[in-house]
């Protein structure tokens, strides 16, 4: 029988950055300024951006702190609504109230996907529209694009799960006005933290550039226009969001794993998700049709289970080594927009509810085998059977 190894370790760090890593433990060189140029964060910075085919990347502290730069360099009015799904980490809504915004939630289908109907009817009373691609998976871009233009709304990209995902064969992330990653030890590119955002709009990313904190005249080592960050200079308030030296060495040889990881991912996923297909209680939602996913991670509903039989399948599940997260029902999820109370009243939304009393979560990493793979499937499949076998049903 396949052993099923700890899906919640992080990937190692890879080799190449051990050299430049003891270089700067060695200089003590890890303010990304110090250097007159091309320090580790500024090349991180071009890579990304190549990586990606955007003119700009500003390199962060965090994806909080991105997306909050991000709706500050928009330059919002305080208390300016910020349409956000209401599936998501209450990373996203409370960087939204960082930036003195307010969060308004749409409801959420049971494919994980912003409802466009609820979508479409808030669009005409908000200033700024948050898409969080939720686990990697991609709402329906080309008809978020379409409404939000024609309202002319700003779109920003949450896409912390989602490096890799292809959307008409285009970068997610790179669709929107900006676009903001993650580099948390769970994400496909593995700094313990860090963030990134992206941008073709060389204004928004010179407002971005000086709130992180390039005070004076750093900004002089952005490769923006410069006579952007000139109509700005001691115009704008300084957040200090900025990255060190050390993460960006950490992140830079992961970059050409990238395609690997998001092929290797996808493999995994797909093979999960065709094995759990033979279970009447299990359904994994279908991508959309344009979306090509970089999934490290497997979501499932599960269908026609009482709370009772759901809490024992994940029991089942975690006994035989397979840690599973239902999103609604773990006590304090971040992920449960009930959970929000810091954004005081919240609205009630059913269709959102329903799918998180009955999503599931695990980890599927990259480096997981073909057999592993199969021996998650196997876990889950036979989980929902104890879970459901007559016995329990019927009490006997």
């Amino acid at each position: 029988m396949t052993q099923i190894p700890d899906m919640h370790e992080a990937d190692p760090i890879p080799a190449e950055a051990r050299d430049e890593i003891d270089r700067l433990l060695r200089s003590g060189d890890l303010f990304r300024y110090t250097a007159p140029e091309a320090s580790p964060v500024a090349r991180l910075e071009q890579e990304f951006a190549a990586h990606l085919g955007v003119r700009y990347a500003l390199a962060v502290s965090s994806c909080s702190a991105a997306l909050f730069l991000s709706l500050k360099a928009l330059g919002l009015p305080r208390d300016a609504r910020v349409l956000m799904p209401a599936f998501t980490f209450a990373a996203v809504p409370s960087s939204i109230l960082h930036a003195e915004c307010r969060p308004v939630l749409c409801e959420v289908g049971a494919n994980y996907r912003i409802d466009l109907a609820d979508f479409e009817a808030k669009l005409a009373d908000v200033d700024a529209v948050m898409i969080s691609h939720m686990r990697g998976h991609t709402s329906d871009m080309d008809r978020i694009m379409e409404l939000s233009e024609a309202a002319r709304v700003p779109v920003i990209e949450d896409a912390a799960h989602s490096l890799g995902t292809t959307w008409h064969g285009r970068q997610i992330g790179t669709i929107g006005r900006v676009g903001c990653f993650s580099f948390q030890s769970y994400k496909l590119v593995n700094a313990g933290e860090g963030g990134i955002l992206v941008s073709d709009d060389a204004d928004l990313i010179a407002r971005a550039v000086i709130m992180s904190g390039a005070y004076e005249h750093n900004w002089k080592k952005h490769p923006v226009l410069h006579e952007a960050f000139a109509r700005w200079q001691n115009r704008l308030p300084l957040y200090n969001t900025r990255m060190s030296n050390l993460s960006a060495a950490v992140i830079r040889p992961q970059i050409p794993a990238i395609a690997r990881r998001v092929a290797l991912g996808r493999r995994n996923h797909d093979l999960v998700a065709a094995r759990l297909g033979a279970s009447p209680w299990i359904d994994v939602p279908e991508k959309l049709g344009p979306e090509q996913r970089a999934p490290d991670s497997l979501q499932f509903n599960l269908r026609g289970m009482s709370d009772a039989e759901v809490e024992a399948f994940a029991a089942a599940a975690e006994d035989a080594g397979v840690k599973v997260q239902v999103f609604g029902m773990s006590e304090n999820n971040a992920r449960a927009f009930w959970n929000w109370h810091f954004l005081g009243e919240i609205e009630d939304l059913p269709q959102t509810r329903a799918m998180l009393m009955r999503a599931c979560d695990t980890r599927l990493p990259a480096r997981l085998t073909p057999a592993e793979c199969a021996a998650v499937a196997d876990v889950l499949i036979a989980a929902a059977e104890e879970a459901m076998r007559p016995a329990r049903a019927y009490g006997t």
